[in-house]
């Protein structure tokens, strides 16, 4: 499983519908917008193929500027950190 955090950019005078939109989008999760039209979600995939038909999903809904992903994580990585950790 893979897990991704997006930055979409809007016109700030679009931000609340694009918000709606986002928060109804079954292809992401929305966690904040700022009042210049940054917006925050985050896709999830079992691989990179799903994120990417997920940000295509994204990058069309209207209104939508940009969609730019900022942090990936995937499950495997997650376990060798948590090894580590555990092992010290």
């Amino acid at each position: 499983m893979n897990i991704s955090s997006v930055v979409v950019q809007t016109v700030p005078k679009y931000l609340d519908g694009l918000v709606e939109d986002l928060k109804n989008c079954d292809a992401c999760d929305y966690h904040m917008h700022d009042e210049a039209g940054r917006v925050i979600i985050t896709i999830e995939g079992e691989g990179v193929s799903e994120e990417l038909e997920k940000m295509k999903i994204i990058e069309a809904i209207p209104h939508v500027i940009t969609a730019d992903m900022q942090m990936a994580y995937s499950e495997d990585e997650l376990d060798a950190h948590m090894e580590v950790i555990e092992n010290g």
